[in-house]
């Protein structure tokens, strides 16, 4: 059997959460510090998939939100006619929900839910129509989802598996005459897994499943790692399918994923009233989101992020995008910084940068403390890498007055017997006409991987202005 290695959404989609409508699949991801939050995607095929939107377009986080603050774990539901999202912004804000019927958006404002404790909070609804919400821990309480008042108190209504930590991102269902709660545990690193558990209501008394943990890669060597957080659908012909978090270490010991946090697919079994899951699944050609190149010559597509609030832009000049700076560098939460995510493990990022009298340039970023850049400022090219607490100029060379064409290269490293060897290498330069990358510097990638830095994001590629007024005419990721 081929062992599947792609992801259905590759790059930082984290914690996905999938609901159907008809012949039509969205999907919802956590996206942290950055804003817009909460792209929403769509598929026909569960292979497939379209970012269509964000729900979190409007309202900006706040200032000192914290890389890996922020916005965590939705979970997306089509019930009644509407899509609801539920979602908790751990840095200030809490539990609130969303409604739309468009999930392309416009989608509403939040109804705050302040008497709801607790992260990866899920809605589920009885044929009654009471709507229960059920958080990390694992703890449910009855809701009344129009105001986000709770109608009740809040009981513990299942402990996971003993001895296993970090039982979260619970998932109630109706399937036949029984009650699922799905279960990820023991955290979201190497030890992570999914369990399940049945009951004869949405409060139990829940059994759980001879067979648990129902999905883990832990203790092994398959390529992916990381596996959890997951979420069922079942398809218009009766099938049933799981989305899932994983990752793909890269390099030696003890292995460096650079990506985040993916989004993978896995066929779903029933056996005795128990699911069982079968091994991961790409489908026949999985796509990231392309096309790959923005001329910005309209809006931005809802692709880009910046950090915590919309960026500074402006469209004065035709056909460019014109960041105005804010922050001293890189280092600085308030950076005005137009961003994609690295969906890849290999690519190649071209931008022709008119930095006048500004400064800034093009970026590979995991958090504050972990970047590098190549930027432009008076006829000087200088490539900038940030580690933690070093910080320092790599490599300094003149360019030409006028728009610049600077470029990255992102390419995996080769296997060798060096059980040290980082995951990929970051190879960054100026363009010459002819399309050659004029190389400045070449960076390890394992000092922006969440196995060096923390957290829970990934590799961002993007734009960044830290003086002055700098435009950018074109942004072309290619793999």
């Amino acid at each position: 059997m081929r062992v599947i290695t792609e992801p259905v959404v590759a790059g930082f989609h984290p914690d996905p959460s999938i609901c159907r409508a008809g012949d039509d699949y969205y999907l919802a991801c956590s996206s942290f510090e950055y804003f817009p939050g909460v792209p929403i995607l769509h598929s026909r095929d569960l292979v497939h998939w379209t970012q269509i939107g964000n729900v979190l377009d409007r309202v900006p986080l706040r200032a000192d939100t914290p890389s890996s603050g922020g916005i965590y774990a939705p979970t997306l539901r089509h019930h009644d006619g509407r899509f609801w999202l539920i979602v908790t912004n751990v840095s200030g804000g809490g539990n609130q929900l969303y409604t739309t019927i468009d999930p392309a958006g416009p989608w509403s404002g939040p109804v705050p839910l302040p008497e709801v404790a607790g992260i990866d909070p899920d809605l589920a609804w009885d044929t009654d129509g009471t709507c229960y919400c059920t958080v990390a821990g694992v703890s449910q309480v009855r809701i009344d989802p129009s105001t986000g008042s709770v109608l009740g108190p809040a009981r513990r209504i299942w402990s996971g598996t003993p001895g296993a930590k970090a039982p979260e991102a619970p998932h109630l269902y109706r399937i036949g005459s029984w009650w699922y709660l799905l279960l990820a545990e023991g955290g979201t690193e190497r030890g992570h897994a999914v369990s399940v558990a049945r009951g004869p209501s949405p409060s139990g008394p829940f059994t759980p499943c001879p067979s648990n943990p129902v999905l883990t890669h832990r203790g092994t060597d398959h390529p992916i790692q990381n596996t959890g957080h997951a979420d069922l659908v079942q398809a218009p012909d009766g099938s049933w399918w799981m989305v899932l978090l994983g990752v793909r270490p890269g390099g030696g010991t003890p292995g460096w994923h650079v990506l985040g946090r993916e989004t993978f697919l896995a066929p779903v079994r029933w056996d005795d009233g128990w699911p069982v899951v079968g091994p991961l699944s790409s489908g026949p050609s999985p796509v990231v989101d392309l096309p790959v190149r923005d001329d910005f010559d309209g809006p931005l597509h809802p692709r880009w992020v910046s950090l915590r609030r919309p960026p500074d832009v402006t469209a004065d000049r035709p056909g460019w995008l014109t960041l105005h700076a804010a922050g001293g560098s890189l280092d600085d939460p308030d950076v005005t910084l137009v961003a994609r995510r690295q969906q890849h493990l290999s690519c190649r990022v071209r931008t022709l940068l008119d930095p006048g009298t500004g400064r800034g340039g093009l970026v590979v970023r995991l958090d504050e403390d972990h970047h590098y850049e190549i930027e432009v400022f008076a006829g000087t090219a200088t490539v900038l890498a940030r580690i933690g607490p070093l910080r320092g100029v790599v490599a300094s060379w003149s360019v030409p007055a006028g728009p610049v064409v600077l470029g990255v290269d992102v390419t995996p490293a080769q296997p060798s017997d060096d059980p040290r060897r980082g995951p990929d290498v970051l190879e960054f330069g100026v363009v010459a006409p002819d399309g050659t990358l004029t190389s400045g510097a070449t960076l390890d990638g394992r000092y922006l991987s969440t196995e060096v830095a923390g957290g829970f994001t990934g590799r961002v590629i993007g734009m960044y202005a830290v003086s002055g007024t700098v435009r950018f005419d074109w942004f072309d990721y290619a793999v």
